[in-house]
């Protein structure tokens, strides 16, 4: 278990996150940095120190894709069934 938290820290620092407990380092293992799914959400996590906005195109089935500016930490896209991904696009908004 100890180094599976000793990991996890690791991973929170790539992220952004400068400390974290052991609990909360697994509580941000649930949340990776960019797209990603729950049972039935998307979303996407924006994971800096500067607290820049950036643009991420969102990828979603049998609808036009699309652009959308998101700020630091976590933003809701919608439906897990509905987006397929989502990615940044290379510039600030």
């Amino acid at each position: 278990m100890r180094r599976f938290a000793a990991l996890m820290l690791g991973a929170a620092a790539f992220c952004g996150a400068v400390t974290a407990a052991p609990g909360q380092a697994i509580a941000l293992a649930k949340e990776p940095c960019g797209f990603y799914k729950t049972g039935s959400d998307a979303y996407y996590r924006h994971c800096t120190t500067d607290g820049s906005n950036v643009v991420i195109k969102v990828e979603v089935a049998w609808a036009p894709d699309y652009q959308r500016c998101v700020g630091p930490g976590r933003t809701w896209l919608g439906s897990a069934s509905r987006i397929q991904g989502a990615h940044y696009v290379g510039r600030t908004c």
